[in-house]
């Protein structure tokens, strides 16, 4: 097995989505996965504490991403706008090849209520990165924590529209154009 070969995590994500894609995640082993990405049960564990955990590789790096991109908007932006501006720094994180991983993610999701639960998670820990960007920039809650479900909103939007293989829009543009339709839509709520 080639352990000292470079992106051994990134080469685990692929096995495994594509694997979870091929015969769904229940029947996956994680020595499955390991030998896919050409690599030992050993090193799966260092990168993963388990299979579920695969599907949320780089959340953290998405929080940073967020929570920068947040701090960094102009000291003038409504509290959406700064949530834009972090959609937008996230949006790095979304390379080519993640979007060729888009359909087999999103089907292995809905195919399993454990990587359901999983992905629960993950919004929740989304929202709550951003809503505490939101309050270093001093905004209060509830309108933090209310500004964070939409920019997760937005970016479950987004992402569904960027992983359809029809459309080669860059995650920014659709991201900023989710959140301008979310934030029409809650104009008509009241």
């Amino acid at each position: 097995m080639a352990r000292w070969e470079p992106g051994a995590r990134e080469r685990l994500v692929v096995a495994a989505v594509d694997l979870f894609a091929e015969q769904g995640y229940d029947t996956t082993t994680v020595a499955q996965i390991a030998e896919r990405a050409g690599v030992t049960r050993s090193t799966f564990f260092r990168h993963f504490p388990d299979k579920r955990e695969v599907l949320a590789a780089g959340q953290d790096t998405l929080c940073q991403l967020l929570a920068a991109g947040i701090a960094d908007a102009p000291s003038s932006a409504t509290p959406l706008e700064a949530v834009g501006a972090g959609l937008e720094a996230a949006a790095q994180a979304f390379t080519p090849e993640r979007r060729d991983l888009g359909p087999k993610m999103r089907d292995a999701i809905a195919a399993s209520s454990e990587l359901q639960e999983r992905e629960t998670l993950k919004r929740v820990g989304l929202a709550t990165a951003i809503t505490d960007a939101l309050k270093e920039r001093g905004i209060s809650d509830p309108t933090a924590s209310l500004a964070a479900e939409v920019g997760v909103l937005a970016l479950k939007m987004a992402y569904a529209r960027w992983a359809d293989p029809t459309n080669r829009q860059e995650l920014a543009a659709i991201a900023r154009q989710s959140l301008q339709e979310l934030q029409t839509a809650s104009a008509t709520l009241s």
